[in-house]
């Protein structure tokens, strides 16, 4: 089992990059980078909150689980 981030599909959508985003969600570029590249261990709601509401989507549009089956 393992959960994918697909933050950078939503960033091109939204048509924002790394920088911007940081700086309306309020992290750090590096730290949003770690998420993005799918490096973190963990997110808390309100960095996901943020990032919902800043590109328009849902947790779901940001984060997926795969199955290993």
């Amino acid at each position: 089992m393992k959960i994918t981030v697909k933050l950078d599909e939503v960033m091109v959508k939204n048509k924002i990059r790394l920088n911007e985003l940081s700086k309306k969600v309020g992290i750090t570029e590096a730290n949003l980078s770690i998420l993005k590249n799918g490096k973190a261990k963990a997110i808390r709601f309100s960095t996901l909150e943020s990032l919902c509401q800043v590109l328009n989507c849902q947790p779901g549009d940001i984060l997926e689980f795969e199955n290993d089956n």
